[in-house]
This record gives structure tokens, sequence and C-alpha cells, in this order.
């Protein structure tokens, strides 16, 4: 069996292409980075070293790595015979792999079962996502060509925080992780991937999990951010910080269990666990790594309007949310491009506009007026800087 996936970074070699290699799958890494290849191609095993309690040191072999900006083909020729197809490259650069899964598609003997894609990214849909992208590339060829793959839909969920100097290709994760994954599109004929689980409707977990473990982690970063502190273990160890991240998780389990009927008891033990991932000592994160890129992370369907927004329109409190959005506007980290240009547009232009702008609220909508409240009120302290 072959897997080729998409993105050789911490999270593709730490997470995905690891359970990859427990299922026995040829691994084929494919990424833009000359140097990240050239790097595990001069080795013939990497370590996932697990931090933390009950972690263990996990050895991956049997890998190759491929530079798709210099050998396009190369890569679609192993996308034309592989079994399973991932990634892990983030939302916005799904539309870049497009072009070459195509070309392996196009190559692909229609002999062969239907290669399963799997598209492993913090966003609800990320693989209907990608299969829009692989449509809209193969054009008039789609339906031929989209007949030779099956699309299912994951949830995932491993922190992988920057990575100590001098690590090589090996990569430190925590023990915990959690890979569901859609069983519905493969027909009974399910890929096999230790530790992973299928799973009917995968709706409730990725909004489980996006609306617990990364509004968590990115409001634990933004309020530890405002408090002058490193570190996410850090942060999480200051009480007002931890009251606050537990606050918003609150709101965000009334809005599971009210949309998805999920139990509120397993939702107070799973935002428990989180937390006490979050205050993994051994797990050196930082609240600027965590907070970067703030402007997607407050956009319309993502980890704080997301669930907000769902909560106003229940009739449900947002108000611990509402300040999880307020710390974000103030996150300003000069090395972060999106935290410069929220801060140059909150200096500059119209709050309402900004605000509909940036979380993608209409005016009417029930949650405007406060997350409008918390834009104007960074715009004032800003002038006053």
């Amino acid at each position: 069996m072959k897997a080729v996936h998409f993105g050789a970074g911490n999270i593709g070699r730490g997470f995905v292409g690891l359970l990859l290699h427990e299922g026995g799958y040829d691994l084929v890494f494919s990424d833009v980075a000359g140097a990240l290849v050239d790097a595990i191609n001069a080795t013939d095993s990497y370590t996932v070293h697990e931090a933390g309690p009950g972690g263990v040191d996990r050895v991956v072999t049997g890998y190759r790595a491929l530079n798709s900006a210099e050998d396009p083909d190369a890569v679609a020729d192993e996308v034309a015979t592989a079994d399973v197809v991932t990634c892990a490259v983030g939302p916005t650069v799904l539309r870049f792999i497009a072009p070459a899964i195509v070309a392996g598609l196009s190559r692909r003997s229609p002999d062969l079962a239907p290669v399963k894609i799997m598209a492993c990214e913090n966003a609800i849909g990320a693989t209907d996502q990608l299969r829009a992208e692989i449509e809209k590339v193969a054009g008039d060829d789609a339906v031929e060509l989209l007949a030779r793959a099956v699309f299912a839909n994951t949830a995932v969920d491993r922190i992988v925080p920057a990575q100590p100097e001098g690590g090589g290709v090996d990569v430190t994760v925590e023990p915990y992780f959690e890979w569901a994954i859609e069983q519905g599109p493969f027909g009974g004929n399910l890929p096999h991937i230790p530790g992973a689980h299928f799973v009917d409707d995968l709706g409730p977990y990725i909004e489980r999990k996006l609306f617990t473990v990364n509004t968590g982690h990115a409001a634990t970063a933004y309020f530890g951010a405002q408090a002058g502190i490193e570190r996410i273990s850090d942060a999480l160890a200051d009480p007002s910080i931890a009251a606050r991240v537990e606050a918003a998780l609150e709101e965000t389990s009334a809005m599971l269990a009210a949309v998805h009927g999920l139990d509120p008891a397993d939702l107070a033990d799973y935002r428990a666990t989180i937390l006490n991932r979050f205050r993994n000592p051994e797990l050196v994160d930082t609240v600027h790594r965590v907070g970067r890129q703030p402007m997607r992370k407050l956009s319309r369907h993502e980890r704080f309007i997301g669930p907000a927004s769902q909560a106003a329109e229940l009739g449900l409190p947002t108000s611990a949310l509402v300040a999880a959005v307020a710390a974000a506007l103030a996150f300003d980290d000069p090395a972060d491009e999106q935290s410069v240009e929220l801060q140059r547009m909150l200096r500059g232009e119209d709050a309402g506009v900004l605000t509909a702008t940036v979380t993608g609220l209409e005016p009417e909508h029930p949650l405007f007026g406060s997350v409008h409240d918390v834009f104007t009120a960074r715009q004032q302290e800003l002038h006053t800087l």
C-alpha cells in the first residue's frame, strides 16, 4: 500500500505521516520546501517524541520526499498509483495542491480502486474544499476524474509546538491525538489507519474539536499575550486567564449541546482534558505561535465567531467568547503579517465596516453589536497610544 501526503511539516511528519506509517503504507511526502525535502531524503528514519505523561518515542521508516515545485510530474505519478492521499498544508493552500492531484488522477488507471483522499486541516469540510478545487482545475474532465477517487472529511487533533533547534526532521508532539473520519464515502472499504476512528456523522466531532481545542488554545494565547506571558502552559497557570478561557469554553459547550445534542457532562470532561493538555509543561509552546494569523481566526466560521454566532442565534451567552475576540484584536505581533495588517486596519477604518469585513457578520446578526463594541474599544485604545 502507498500513501501520498502533501505537507511534510511538523504535523505531516509527527501526526498524519506517523499514523499512515503505522498502518503499513509506504509513505511519500510532497512539499515545496526544498531544504526540508532534502533533509527528509537524507535520513532513513525519524523519531516522533511524545512529550508529557505517557509519552513514548515512535520511529518512522519507509518514506521518501518529493519537491512538488521542482518535479510536479513525479508527484503526479505517485498520486496515480496511491491508495491514500492526505494533506496538512493549511486551508488556504488547498488550491495549490489541487493541480498535482488532478494530474495524478488523469494518469490513474480506471482499473485501479478509487484513491482515498482526506484533507487533514483545522477547518470544517476541508476535504469538500479540496474536492471543489480539484473539480475547478479538472474542468470538463471533472466527472471522469472524480470517479477515480473517494473523498472523506476528517477532524484532526494533535498539538505540535514549535520544534527545538537542531532537531533535524524528528518531531516533538503531545501524546494525545484524535483523527475522526467520516465512513460513509468509503462504502465499507475503509482505509487501514491505526488510531483513527470512523464515524457516521462527522459534524459534531469537527465542531467539538474546533470550538473547544482551537477556541481554547487561541483564547489562551491572546489572553496570555495581553498579560505579557510567553508560554501557553504559563498562561493557563494564571488563575485569571484560566477562568476566562474556561468561561469561553463553557459557552461553546452550551452551544454544542444545543445544536448537536452532545451530553453536557461529556463535554465538561472533554474541556477538562483539553485544558490539561494545554497545561503540559513539557510541551514548550508560545502564545505567539498559537496566536498567529488573528484575522483568519476571527473569520466567520472560525474558533470565536463560529461558536459565538450560533450561540447568539440560540439566545445563549456569548460574553466570554466576545472577551476572547477583544483579546485577539489586541494581539500585536510585528513578526506576524496578519497581526500587523489588523492593527493597521484598526487604526484607520470605520469600526462597523471593519467588524463586518473581518468577522463576516451581518449588521443585523444578534452577535454583531457586541463584537462591534470591542472593535470600537480597541480603536479607541489605539488612538490614545
